[in-house]
């Protein structure tokens, strides 16, 4: 795709105003909408928000991020700033803002999250990217951004099952994940 072509897609995206219940995402120049998330999604969001210190951490959840030198414009189910990093106003917040991204694994983005989305928030420089599996029942922490496009990956994977902690080293945060819960009778998938 070219610069042009970029632009034009881009300019659309911001231009498009989804359907009530639908979540859209620009994602390496492919525009991505699925439905509104499962109960247990929004509860394993809303749980780890609530354990990530806001005294220290701004949390945000639905956030497009811009990723530079990327035509995509993830929407993560949670980002962390730095609290202080945040800009005044704007739809869009810059990658290097970010300290981490939590993803829930729904359905109907498995590969998104586990393929797609690691290279892009690996290619924006963003330190952690925390995927949150209810079909697996476990946490995948993915550190040590490295690479460009395509080719950008984390050097760093911890996988850890609901119900242990997860030590959020670059948040200094633990978080309890006996909580979460799972998706009943859905196909195990291959990932990570």
């Amino acid at each position: 795709m070219t610069a042009v072509d970029e632009r034009g897609i881009t300019k659309f995206f911001e231009e498009f105003e989804p359907p009530e219940g639908v979540k859209v995402e620009l994602l390496r120049g492919v525009v991505v909408m699925m439905a509104s998330p499962d109960i247990v999604h929004n509860m394993i969001v809303a749980d780890v928000q609530d354990q990530i210190p806001r005294s220290r951490w701004s949390r945000l959840q639905t956030q497009d991020v811009d990723i530079l030198n990327e035509a995509s414009e993830p929407v993560p189910d949670l980002v962390v700033v730095e609290r202080g990093l945040l800009p005044d106003s704007g739809r869009l917040l810059p990658s290097q803002l970010v300290t981490m991204v939590v993803e829930v694994v729904s359905k109907s983005s498995v590969h998104q999250d586990y393929v797609v989305k690691r290279s892009i928030y690996a290619a924006g420089k963003v330190p952690a990217y925390l995927i949150l599996d209810p079909i697996m029942a476990q946490c995948v922490l993915l550190t040590r951004p490295e690479g460009q496009g395509e080719d950008a990956n984390y050097l760093t994977q911890q996988i850890t099952k609901f119900g242990d902690p997860v030590m959020l080293e670059v948040l200094g945060a633990e978080l309890d994940t006996s909580d979460f819960g799972t998706f009943p009778g859905v196909r195990p998938h291959r990932y990570p």
